[in-house]
């Protein structure tokens, strides 16, 4: 019975996800919130693209000192994630998805951004926060990526003022005493602008990598990344990259006419020669 209870939870705060974008999908297929129990009908996480993340907020961080959430934007790109750590199932779920997508991509925490964990439960100790930047940082094996994780605690009215900020939704069930969330992260610039929003529990690695890269005002990355950022466009209502075949044909325009360019001037300078 308590196992069924679990499930039904898990699957719950995994509808949740679904973007607050009911502009951009279509009447036949969008979620019936009218379906969804009372505890859920608010919980989502609503899109504020643009909107300015509350630098000021202050915060404890894993080792127990009192932080301020703009000391972690500081030219970097920051990956926001609203989790808290005691969840059962859904906020490791997520957690272990981008730990997946971050282990796929040559982007180094620390070095070209920094991840930034908050916890929702105005309960969780600095001490499990602790405990949970341990657990992660032995499965990112990279250099500095103690300076690049961070996992954060707060006080309720701090909590509620940057997830209202992002728009992450959320709700306590004091029967279960759990938290019913959407699952979901966001990317923001080092100025502290919400840039992208990534949906679910996995995060596709070039979606990932090109959110951060673009956040970063294109100050990371390789030139591959450029053109790619180019022929792909970031699509809100999915929270993912979409092909663009307009530029690619563009860049392919530009590239045949830059090969007859070549081919015809190195004609004229043979022909010259010869001449």
């Amino acid at each position: 019975m308590q196992l069924s209870k679990w499930r039904a939870a898990v699957l719950l705060s995994v509808l949740a996800s679904f973007p607050a974008q009911p502009q951009k999908i279509r009447p036949d297929t969008a979620p019936n919130s009218s379906m969804k129990p009372a505890m859920l009908k608010d919980v989502r996480i609503q899109q504020n693209l643009n909107a300015q993340v509350p630098l000021e907020l202050t915060f404890t961080d894993e080792g127990n000192r009192t932080v301020r959430l703009g000391q972690y934007f500081q030219g970097k790109p920051v990956i926001l994630a609203m989790v808290y750590y005691e969840c059962p199932m859904l906020c490791n779920m997520t957690l272990n998805g981008l730990l997946r997508s971050l282990n796929g991509i040559s982007l180094n925490a620390s070095d070209d951004f920094q991840l930034v964990a908050v916890s929702i439960n105005p309960r969780e100790s600095s001490q499990i926060a602790m405990a949970k930047k341990e657990t992660y940082l032995e499965k990112y094996p990279r250099p500095h990526a103690m300076n690049g994780w961070h996992f954060l605690t707060g006080k309720q009215e701090n909590i509620k003022a940057l997830a209202d900020v992002v728009g992450f939704r959320y709700s306590y069930d004091p029967i279960a005493k759990q938290y019913a969330h959407a699952a979901g992260i966001m990317v923001v610039t080092p100025e502290g602008k919400i840039s992208k929003y990534f949906y679910g529990i996995e995060f596709d690695k070039r979606d990932l990598r090109l959110g951060l890269v673009e956040a970063s005002n294109h100050k990371i990355g390789t030139a591959v990344d450029q053109i790619l950022l180019y022929c792909y466009h970031y699509d809100p209502a999915t929270g993912k990259y979409g092909f663009m075949v307009q530029r690619l044909l563009q860049v392919l325009g530009s590239a045949t006419f830059a090969a007859l360019f070549a081919f015809v001037f190195i004609n004229l300078r043979r022909d010259r020669r010869h001449a």
